[in-house]
């Protein structure tokens, strides 16, 4: 237990005489209430927003705030309006006509902040997670993360969506960011799950199959088949089934990938991120045991309820491109060499041209043959997520604005897949593996997205030259405060980018202003593809570059925004920083 602190705060007498007083002792402001026979000791500052609480009302026993009216119990400092927090009550002990009172702490704050970031995720109250945010900053952020994964594959019905990628991807950002906007972006993450969370039903999961009767393979298979007919609960229990048995990681990436990419560029590719968002959050918490089932399974209703390319009128006329992937898909199983090549210039330019070309078999046909002739299906897959980076540099303001999107969902679904690759690689020593050729079809599925997405390249936007760009990184947040400062937004990023050592720099600058914006889901994705396609693109060096140029473009035309979100984590900030905000 903690040792009692106790210090000299007012005299008896001064406090009756004026029913409350305030008292400054050490770094504490406390408000002093003669109630009855009793008097109280609490922390001035109201736990919502700072309003002086010497400046409410008791009644009844019960101290009311006046600013926003939030309610507390006099004695304990029990908050009855959870979105206001408990606030602090001081031990008091009477001597001699003075007022003694104990500031040592004898809460553990962060078990506190943990329950505070419960309640604000349960009732949705971005100021609640903020100050719970900013109360667990310097501990171990896969606790919050923890917290925010069994939240929103428990209470979700739909399973896995927006909030929990976001989540992910702010995690994944948070290296790439200074320190003063790490917090922030765990309250974005945490507060898209809230929201996404809000208002719906919670998720039951099923049990696994009664015995371990069944092998991984065949449950697998079976995975696939309930799928294929929409029926979410039997593969899902196919799922926990193989879970339960011990299946390994790389089996289960393997179930997943497969199930996914069965049928063409579903749902615009969300659930093939989405998959892959599930497994680098597992892999953040060092693949929980208690985290492994329920997170996994939440995947399977996107899947069963996902929208097919094989339904779509673009992928089936004027080209029918569905037939045209059967095909190639069935000279996809050749044997892959032990050590497979990666691609010289030539190979990979040869390949890049084809992908932004206008014959999707031809590019097809060059995609095969890079790997008949032994090339590394990673390093397919990095041509692809660059091309599709290449259709947002070129993407011309002269189209719709919504347009912007159908070039974002190729780009992310192909990090997906790339992402999904480079992770049963490092399962696999050596050799063909059906898991990644199941994955491989992934990869053609983005490069038939990126020749139906050519049109928004019609006409070609202009990538600056980094040699004849001007202007310092710091003008990079003025034309975010304007509508449509694309091309200026590009000009700046590629000037910057003139030597390779200023790339972390932009990141960081450009993670900086999209946490300035609100929320937004597709934004979020763009910086996090285009962080971890940076580092990925390295045949040629400008080709890093000009992803980084892509994701400032995108992010330019979806600013300004309100930025309401930022004014609640900067209150939220400024209480932690002791700030009076009533004052002015």
């Amino acid at each position: 237990m903690t040792a009692r602190q106790w210090r000299l705060a007012a005299s008896i007498k001064d406090v009756r005489d004026s029913g409350c007083l305030t008292a400054q002792v050490e770094r504490h402001t406390l408000a002093l209430f003669a109630y009855g026979d009793e008097i109280v000791a609490v922390d001035n500052r109201c736990p919502h927003m700072g309003f002086p609480l010497k400046e409410g009302s008791v009644k009844d026993g019960i101290l009311t705030c006046h600013w926003h009216h939030a309610r507390f119990d006099l004695a304990s400092g029990g908050a009855f309006d959870l979105w206001a927090d408990d606030v602090r009550s001081f031990p008091i002990d009477l001597r001699d006509g003075q007022i003694w009172v104990d500031v040592a702490q004898h809460v553990n704050e962060t078990t506190h902040h943990e329950q505070r970031l419960h309640d604000g995720l349960e009732r949705n109250i971005p100021l609640v997670i903020a100050k719970a945010v900013i109360g667990l900053a310097g501990v171990d952020n896969t606790l919050p993360l923890r917290i925010g994964l069994d939240f929103g594959t428990r209470f979700r019905q739909g399973g896995w969506g927006q909030g929990l990628t976001i989540l992910t991807c702010m995690m994944n950002l948070m290296p790439h960011l200074s320190g003063e906007d790490r917090p922030r972006a765990l309250y974005h993450g945490l507060s898209a799950v809230a929201n996404d969370v809000d208002g719906m039903a919670p998720r039951f999961m099923v049990q696994p199959l009664p015995a371990d009767t069944k092998d991984v393979p065949t449950l697998k298979r079976w995975l696939r088949k309930f799928i294929e007919v929409r029926d979410s609960e039997g593969a899902e229990r196919c799922l926990v089934s193989a879970i339960h048995g011990g299946a390994t990681r790389r089996e289960l990436a393997d179930m997943l990938f497969a199930a996914v990419t069965d049928r063409r560029y579903i749902q615009l590719g969300h659930p093939m991120d989405f998959t892959n968002k599930a497994l680098e959050a597992l892999d953040l918490v060092n693949w929980d045991p208690t985290l492994i089932a329920q997170v996994l399974t939440s995947l399977i209703p996107g899947y069963a309820a996902a929208s097919r390319m094989e339904e779509s009128n673009a992928w089936r006329n004027p080209v029918d491109l569905v037939t045209l992937l059967e095909d190639a898909f069935a000279s996809i199983g050749a044997p892959v060499e032990s050590s497979p090549k990666k691609l010289d210039t030539g190979a990979w330019q040869a390949l890049l041209d084809a992908l932004l070309g206008d014959d999707p078999k031809a590019t097809l046909t060059v995609m095969l043959d890079a790997l008949s002739h032994g090339h590394d299906e990673v390093a397919l897959a990095d041509v692809v997520v660059y091309a599709a980076a290449l259709r947002i540099a070129h993407f011309h303001t002269s189209n719709e604005f919504g347009d912007w999107d159908t070039a974002l969902h190729t780009f992310t679904f192909a990090n997906a897949v790339h992402q999904g690759l480079c992770r049963l690689h490092l399962h696999d020593s050596s050799g063909p593996n059906p898991a990644r050729t199941d994955l491989l079809r992934g990869v053609f599925d983005a490069a038939m997205s990126i020749y139906l997405d050519r049109f928004l390249n019609v006409p070609a936007a202009r990538i600056p030259s980094p040699a004849t760009a001007v202007g310092p990184l710091n003008q990079l947040a003025a034309t975010f405060d304007k509508q449509q400062q694309v091309q200026a937004a590009a000009e700046v990023v590629a000037a910057h980018l003139k030597h390779g050592s200023n790339a972390p720099a932009v990141i960081a600058k450009l993670g900086m202003l999209l946490l300035r914006e609100d929320r937004d889901f597709h934004t979020i994705q763009t910086l996090e593809a285009a962080a971890r396609q940076f580092s990925a693109q390295s045949q040629d060096a400008q080709a890093g570059n000009n992803v980084l140029i892509a994701a400032a473009r995108y992010l330019a035309a979806h600013a300004p925004t309100m930025r309401a979100q930022g004014q609640t984590f900067n209150i939220a900030l400024r209480l932690a920083h002791g700030d009076h905000l009533f004052e002015e």
